[in-house]
């Protein structure tokens, strides 16, 4: 459990976007359930004035993931429409740096880290501790935090603030494990001394 945020720290939150959450078009259960987890985590992070990032689906209309493409999913978070947004109760800092992917209609990018220089960024803010939250657990964040432990950051899974979408049976099951087996701390505590 981590009692405070400290030099080094860095929060990223995955694509917490009004499509992944209950009414869109790829609802994650109970998707909306992590936002006000996820407030007191950026809050806390404001106050230590730590780097926040905040991924997001952009995908053109077209996009390789979609059915119509033979893709696994309806569309969704296509650019500038109100399922891309992000959820109007998120509470992200107006300094958040914004990190968009899967704007290229033929590739996808579940990875926050994918062809984003996320990475880069991280490393010029110092950031050697990366406390990850966000939809949806078993697809975006298992990527995005696989990635980030293979980059070298010390990656902190936040549980309470992620839920998986669970296309099959067990796949948040699954992630946990894998997250775990690259590297990632799963941290079941809800907020900084909490």
């Amino acid at each position: 459990m981590v009692e405070e945020f400290g030099s080094g720290d860095g929060l990223l939150i995955v694509d917490v976007q009004n499509d992944f959450c209950p009414g869109g078009s790829l609802a994650v259960p109970e998707g909306d359930e992590i936002i006000p987890i996820l407030n007191r985590w950026l809050a806390l992070a404001r106050e230590a004035n730590l780097p926040i990032f905040a991924s997001r689906d952009w995908h053109p209309e077209n996009h390789v993931s979609f059915r119509e493409r033979g893709g696994p999913w309806p569309p969704h978070c296509i650019q500038d429409t109100q399922g891309a947004a992000f959820h109007p109760d998120l509470e992200l800092p107006e300094q958040s740096t914004i990190i968009s992917k899967g704007a290229d209609p033929d590739r996808d990018q579940y990875s926050a880290f994918d062809d984003t220089e996320l990475a880069k960024r991280l490393r010029e803010e110092d950031v050697s501790r990366l406390w990850v939250g966000g939809l949806a657990q078993d697809v975006c964040v298992r990527a995005s935090v696989m990635d980030g432990a293979r980059e070298g950051f010390e990656v902190h899974l936040i549980l309470p603030a992620t839920r998986p979408v669970e296309a099959s049976p067990g796949d948040g099951d699954r992630a946990l494990e894998e997250m775990q087996a690259a590297g990632a701390v799963i941290e079941r505590s809800a907020g900084p001394g909490k």
